[in-house]
């Protein structure tokens, strides 16, 4: 942060930008300055189009420090897209955020990583089979990575716990505003364990309906591969899925989130059932995935 100061703070504060045009800022400068001292034609040229209006950068600067004083009170990190400690798979992404914020220690950019979602409200063999598969990665080495969402996502998050390999919860909040409030004890012990909390928003953003879909993508993004574990038709882990195809990443379903022909449940499985026959793999357990990616279990 020293040479580049408040300069990616200051970028992902500018408003009427992609995510591609932030990056190409950030490639383009190499501290504060850089940015301050461009005209609204110097930004044009380097984005390739004109913007409707210019930003205020006194303002933008402000939020920035805002952003660092608030971070920094509440033990907050923050990684850029162009940084080494960034995930390397996410930086590959059409839409990759500019950049993370992040408590304890983000995750080895030399070791795959491996994401588990599903619905918040799962069957109890769907639950389990969330649970055994991310504690069989885990014993593999491969951390998961999940949503902090009550459901598939909690018990992912819990099996990675058991396994003593650190796991990774990405939020659709700043990480000061941990949601659902009822999954801060989880989201500790995943700090306490050498975990991560990953978030593209700034301390004070709380959880809104549009910051969960935005959140998937870095699930899948980050991730080699992703197991949906059970989901219904109308499903956020559907949107995961949706990018992790868009990624090119391995998807599977596990087998607990199949419907069974001619067996009735009150668990409505039709989006991993429609996956499968999609074409989708199907994982019984955790040594499914590690054979695939020639890894053997540490236990």
């Amino acid at each position: 942060m020293a040479e580049r100061g408040l300069l990616d703070l200051m970028l992902a504060r500018l408003p009427e930008l992609s995510f591609q045009e932030k990056i190409s800022l950030c490639e383009s400068f190499n501290a504060e300055p850089d940015l301050i001292q461009r005209s609204h034609a110097d930004i044009e040229e380097i984005i390739q189009r004109k913007l409707p209006a210019f930003w205020d950068i006194k303002a933008i600067r402000q939020l920035a420090e805002k952003d660092a004083q608030a971070a920094q009170l509440r033990g907050i990190g923050w990684v850029p897209w162009q940084n080494g400690a960034y995930p390397p798979l996410l930086r590959e992404i059409y839409d990759p955020p500019l950049l993370l914020f992040f408590r304890g220690k983000l995750p080895d950019p030399q070791k795959p990583l491996a994401a588990i979602v599903g619905t918040r409200k799962p069957s109890p063999q769907a639950a389990a089979q969330a649970f055994d598969l991310a504690k069989g990665l885990g014993q593999g080495g491969i951390s998961v990575v999940s949503g902090l969402a009550i459901g598939i996502d909690a018990m992912s998050h819990r099996g990675s716990l058991e396994s003593g390999t650190p796991g990774i919860a990405v939020l659709g909040s700043g990480l000061d505003e941990v949601y659902p409030s009822s999954n801060r004890t989880l989201a500790r012990r995943i700090l306490e364990t050498g975990g991560a909390l990953l978030s593209e928003y700034p301390p004070g953003t709380g959880p809104r309906k549009w910051t969960f879909p935005a959140r998937n993508r870095i699930i899948s993004g980050m991730s080699r591969g992703v197991v949906i574990v059970e989901a219904p038709q109308r499903s956020g882990a559907l949107i995961t899925a949706r990018f992790a195809l868009e990624q090119n990443r391995d998807l599977w379903v596990a087998s607990a989130g199949l419907t069974v022909e001619g067996q009735a449940s009150r668990f409505d499985r039709r989006g991993t059932t429609a996956l499968a026959e999609d074409g989708a793999g199907v994982v019984y357990s955790a040594s499914d995935i590690l054979k695939t990616w020639n890894i053997r279990m540490k236990v």
